[in-house]
């Protein structure tokens, strides 16, 4: 049996932008299955009050001087300033579902392309033009993935990974869970924040002794 490393994450989740790189090189272990689970970290469209952006502010400049992610001044100086602002999590959620639909392998990508065009980029993720381009960026066929996208089945999906975080004790976003058939393990990526080379080597050395179990 494969082991499984499950991705808990929030699309508009600045913790979870940080740990990108952790998710990428969890995906390239060998004998290690990456399996997405999206949370709801803003399940109705928000506008951000002053006190929000304050806090928004300050938590990227500690995900930016931990994980050395990009923040583009699009962002920075604009997006997070912008009254329009609405973060909104399901939309996004539905495009990374609708990714993964048409493409396994493209799950991981349509989150990275949504997270920078967000972070860098200083685009309105949630509307669906704007998906639409992202999964055209990455080289899905755009009308296909519309379709795909308006109806994508979030709510359920939400509620598996809400079932999933309380069963696993997870207290936020990001959280990494390695699964070994009926076994699960937490797993520590906050140490290795800064280094997704790391990260990558500890998942091995686990999956290589979970090998020797069975």
């Amino acid at each position: 049996m494969t082991p499984v490393l499950h991705y808990i994450y929030d699309p508009l989740c600045g913790w979870c932008y940080g740990a990108e790189p952790l998710a990428w090189a969890a995906a390239s272990v060998d004998g290690l299955e990456l399996e997405m689970h999206a949370g709801n970290l803003f399940p109705s469209p928000t506008r951000l009050p002053e006190s929000m952006r304050r806090y928004i502010q300050q938590a990227d400049a500690r995900v930016a001087k931990l994980s050395g992610q990009p923040y583009g001044e699009a962002y920075l100086g604009g997006l997070l300033h912008d009254p329009a602002l609405v973060l909104h999590s399901p939309p996004a959620i539905a495009a990374v579902l609708a990714a993964r639909q048409l493409d396994a392998t493209k799950g991981l990508a349509m989150l990275k392309a949504i997270q920078h065009a967000h972070y860098e980029r200083g685009l309105h993720v949630i509307g669906p033009d704007v998906l639409d381009m992202l999964a055209a960026e990455i080289g899905l066929d755009r009308a296909a993935f519309a379709a795909a996208r308006s109806s994508a089945p979030v709510a359920a999906h939400i509620e598996r990974s809400r079932q999933l975080m309380e069963a696993v004790g997870a207290q936020g976003f990001p959280t990494f869970v390695l699964q070994n058939g009926n076994d699960w393990y937490p797993v520590p990526h906050g140490r290795f924040a800064s280094s997704p080379a790391q990260f990558r080597e500890w998942l091995g050395t686990q999956v290589a002794a979970l090998a020797t179990r069975h």
